[in-house]
């Protein structure tokens, strides 16, 4: 009766468990195991383990060394594919001082545009845009005041005139915006 109590079945199978490691133990000690033999077979185990540390110690040397030139060609290099980019806009400008001497002012004139407008787009195919602030509210994170003056046209606090263009690359500001701010 004491079999249908869950408890019971729980002790009968620990003691069984119990015996059954008992006689394991007792079987090799009994049996014909040499202590030899069971040195060589741990210090083979332990042999091959140190191999394998070993064997991972160095690919983890390696994809250190790997890694740490990736990083140094991917900073040499960066710039490659921009600097490729930007061969096409000094090409045009050489090309308008080589003509300068026989070419119209008019025809000078067309040539910068084109070859600023050239440069605009090198410019934003790299995620670098213009800031230009003209009439907008300042904001100090962006544009940077150089003075104030009095105007109609705008509200006080907003941008009246812009010095110099800023530009940010991919939203990270290269260069603030150089700005004249509305006087209050």
């Amino acid at each position: 009766m004491s079999a249908d109590r869950p408890e019971a079945q729980i002790d009968e199978a620990t003691a069984d468990a119990a015996t059954d490691s008992k006689n394991s133990t007792d079987m090799s000690a009994a049996g014909d195991s040499n202590p030899e033999d069971e040195l060589a077979a741990l210090q083979a185990k332990a042999d091959e383990n140190w191999d394998r540390y070993l064997r991972a110690a160095a690919e983890v040397e390696n994809v250190r060394k790997r890694a740490s030139r990736d990083v140094e060609k991917a900073h040499k290099f960066a710039l490659e594919q921009f600097g490729r980019e930007l061969l096409a806009v000094k090409d045009s400008l050489e090309l308008g001082l080589d003509a300068g001497d026989q070419a119209s002012a008019a025809s000078l004139l067309e040539g910068s545009m084109a070859t600023l407008k050239l440069l605009t787009s090198t410019l934003e195919r790299f995620g670098i845009e213009e800031v230009d602030p003209a009439g907008e509210p300042f904001d100090p994170e962006f544009h940077e005041a150089i003075s104030m003056q009095p105007s109609d046209t705008v509200e006080p606090g907003s941008v009246v005139n812009v010095v110099q263009k800023g530009y940010s690359l991919n939203g990270r500001l290269l260069r603030p915006a150089r700005v004249i701010v509305a006087a209050g």
